[in-house]
């Protein structure tokens, strides 16, 4: 088990010993804004490419509550905090200037950070340099936005959330017809410096949206300035993120395994996606389930495959007997309503559903492993969302008492809950 991971497991004990008070005045802004005029392209519902891009993260509705306002987007985030960012590179992309960009989701904007030239870009950080015709999307975290409330477990949250942006990368790519590969080697370090990231955000992953081509990359001159605001630093987060840079013994997953959705409708889910408090008492039937798990199970074409088990704990299912189950083997036959409540950290929704998942893994490779982990919640979000089934994410549970349930050695990287 990763060194991290252990450490920050939640147990009974330690929920109730370890007290913690949120210093409102110290909320982070969950959006980088450049403070020094860039040159910007508004998006647009009217151009497909804007929707393209928007759908990954752009804001798709307001909540407004005595003295605070929260912008949702196309992504849940734990606690609605958001620290991740979305950079890309565009080369040879019709209506949009080669080079490096940011998204400013808060004003629905590209913001141009540098020109590139037809001899450098991004893909030199990269082992396979080819030029690349097309996006490559880099995905960051500001890990302050989630360590303000979370504190040191935040990292967790951070993985997760990138993995839901990749999720919704995947599924915007599959509305437009783009193929995806992501990637997780690459030289993080030289581009954290390069993008002036500084010591409180970095970089966690990349997603190629566009073909290679036969030149080499060997050049990227961009140098920015860090312009994050002094947040207050985790150096357990920080020594994590390090430790777990450099993924190991890697496989790479190939072989397109594409969505069967239909496209009108599944953008509407898209943009319509939220995250439930609490579930009603009806039972969802079981070909809507399966189709659930058969969506979540789909190749995910990148780098460094990791194992991701999936257990759930049937509760409400029309036709299968409740109990937990792995790869659609029953383990145990029962009634785990109450227990799966208490085992996300005696949060109603994690039993009140018509099924709670635990996705759990012995990987060595951490970033990996857990982002792969929210892609999987993200397509199980999705395909809820597309059979009007809610959903829940749960990043907080009691780890150890999860493991022996389940009887597992494995890390607990998610849980989620579904119902009607």
């Amino acid at each position: 088990m990763f060194w991290y991971h252990e450490l920050t497991n939640h147990s009974y004990r330690s929920i109730r010993s370890e007290s913690h008070t949120l210093e409102w005045e110290k909320q982070p802004v969950p959006f980088k804004i450049y403070p020094y005029p860039l040159k910007t392209v508004k998006l647009t519902q009217k151009h497909p490419l804007h929707r393209f891009i928007y759908r990954i993260g752009g804001i798709s509705a307001k909540k407004v509550y005595p003295g605070v306002t929260y912008y949702l987007r196309t992504v849940p985030s734990a606690g609605a905090l958001y620290p991740t960012e979305i950079y890309f590179q565009s080369r040879g992309v019709e209506d949009l200037e080669d080079g490096i960009w940011h998204f400013d989701i808060q004003n629905g904007a590209l913001r141009l950070l540098h020109a590139i030239g037809e001899t450098e870009g991004i893909e030199a950080e990269f082992e396979d340099n080819r030029k690349i015709e097309g996006f490559l999307f880099l995905f960051s975290t500001v890990y302050f936005r989630s360590a303000w409330k979370y504190r040191t477990r935040a990292f967790r949250y951070c993985l997760l959330d990138t993995g839901h942006m990749l999720g919704a990368l995947e599924a915007s790519s599959f509305l437009y017809d783009h193929a995806l590969y992501i990637r997780y080697r690459f030289d993080k370090e030289s581009l954290n410096r390069s993008f002036g990231l500084g010591e409180r955000e970095f970089f966690l992953s990349c997603a190629q949206v566009g073909r290679p081509r036969e030149e080499r990359i060997v050049d990227f001159k961009m140098r920015l300035e860090d312009i994050n605001p002094p947040y207050e630093r985790d150096p357990v987060i920080e020594k994590a993120y390090y430790d777990s840079l450099h993924p190991v013994d890697c496989t790479a997953q190939y072989g397109y395994d594409p969505f069967t959705y239909r496209k009108e409708s599944f953008e509407e889910t898209i943009m319509k996606r939220r995250s439930v408090r609490e579930f009603g008492m009806e039972p969802i039937s079981k070909v809507s389930f399966e189709a659930i798990l058969e969506n979540a199970s789909r190749k995910i074409v990148n780098d460094c495959d990791e194992k991701v088990s999936l257990y759930y704990i049937v509760h409400r299912v029309e036709g299968m007997e409740p109990g937990l189950y792995l790869e659609g083997v029953l383990l145990k036959a029962g009634d785990f309503r109450a227990k799966s409540a208490y085992l996300c950290l005696e949060q109603p929704p994690g039993g009140e559903g018509a099924v709670t998942f635990f996705l759990t893994t012995a990987s060595q490779n951490y970033q990996p492993a857990s982002m792969k982990a929210g892609i999987i919640g993200h397509r199980i979000y999705l395909a809820g969302g597309y059979l009007h089934i809610n959903c829940s994410g749960i990043g907080a549970y009691y780890d150890d008492e999860i493991r022996t349930f389940l009887e597992t050695e494995d890390m607990v990287l998610y849980a989620l809950a579904i119902g009607a």
